[in-house]
């Protein structure tokens, strides 16, 4: 771990919180005021693009042409993630949070053989860490990373969730948080069932096998990286009910995620 004096959060903002400006807006001001009360604290805060706006690009490529070339198209999605970092960076900003926006190349992730989706991804985050050194929260683009090559390339569906676990693995964060439209898993679909029964706590096993049936609520790549390298994940909405599903191990160092979720709650 590099040599800091602060308290590291990671937190991924999805693409289902971010439909309208005025919700960068929100999520800022959130983080402002527990940054307000917690002076000790720095952020690498992973953004996804918009809702809907990387199938709309898919969908405005494939009308150019049936079987677009992957680099480009790579390419014209990751406008997506770099309009969504420079608005939560102006939103930090604006609200008096000291922020940093970096681009793909500059987050540090690094897949060294493009063509093998099961190369392993090397996290070089020295740009990430003098950031944080000089600001209290630093802006990455989720669902990307570069190749040897210096292409952009993309990490698959719910990649943003797979870059937040990478980062929080190499910075050895205290805490990772993926934010979502929903406060975590339930034994059946919130928004289909009428009476679902929230999860607080899952084994990774547990969610593993949730993502094998379908559930696109965290990528299968991310949990799977989280479970190698033991990071607990709190998978939350920014509703105020202040409920959340911590996934990870049954032990002490779950059991203080959970402690914290009063924190978290807050931040809504």
């Amino acid at each position: 771990m590099f040599p800091r004096w602060f308290e590291l959060h990671v937190i991924k903002v999805g693409g289902s919180v971010l439909r309208e400006p005025q919700d960068f807006q929100y999520v800022a001001a959130a983080i402002h005021k527990e940054a307000g009360r917690h002076p000790n604290r720095r952020y690498v805060i992973v953004v996804s693009a918009p809702h809907g706006v990387t199938q709309s690009l898919e969908v405005t490529a494939e009308a150019l042409h049936p079987a677009p070339d992957p680099v480009a198209l790579d390419l014209l999605w990751f406008t997506g993630e770099a309009r969504s970092v420079s608005l939560f960076t102006l939103c930090l900003q604006a609200v008096g949070v000291s922020a940093r926006a970096l681009n793909a190349h500059q987050s540090g992730l690094i897949r060294t053989d493009n063509r093998n989706q099961d190369e392993p991804i090397q996290v070089i985050p020295n740009t990430i860490i003098a950031g944080l050194t000089a600001c209290r929260a630093v802006v990455v683009p989720g669902f990307f990373a570069t190749d040897p090559s210096g292409n952009i390339v993309s990490l698959g569906r719910g990649g943003s969730d797979l870059s937040a676990v990478l980062l929080a693995a190499a910075l050895e964060a205290d805490r990772c948080e993926l934010i979502k439209d929903v406060p975590g898993y339930f034994t059946h679909d919130p928004k289909t069932s009428a009476a679902p029964t929230h999860l607080p706590e899952l084994r990774y096993e547990e969610a593993l096998r949730f993502a094998e049936a379908g559930s696109r609520l965290v990528q299968g790549e991310a949990l799977k990286l989280a479970a190698r390298t033991e990071t607990p994940l709190v998978i939350r909405s920014l509703s105020a009910d202040g409920l959340s599903t911590v996934v990870g191990r049954r032990n002490q160092k779950i059991r203080k995620a959970i402690d914290l979720r009063g924190v978290a709650a807050a931040v809504a």
